[in-house]
């Protein structure tokens, strides 16, 4: 790194930050992205269906 001159460090220094940035962004976005399916997993298909059924109700009677 002693060969560059200071700019050219200082310019590398950031790229180095935003891809660091990048990759954390992308390792949030799993953890959210697999906590919500773990959730959406979690019902039963009666709880799935009784869901369904009460959202339909819902909307029928709004109309």
């Amino acid at each position: 790194m002693e060969d560059y001159p200071k700019p050219m460090r200082q310019r590398m220094r950031w790229w180095k930050l935003l891809g660091l940035a990048g990759l954390a962004g992308v390792a949030a976005t799993g953890v959210v992205v697999a906590r919500a399916e773990r959730r959406r997993r979690a019902y039963t298909p009666e709880e799935i269906r009784d869901r369904l059924r009460e959202r339909h109700a819902k909307a029928s009677s709004s109309s």
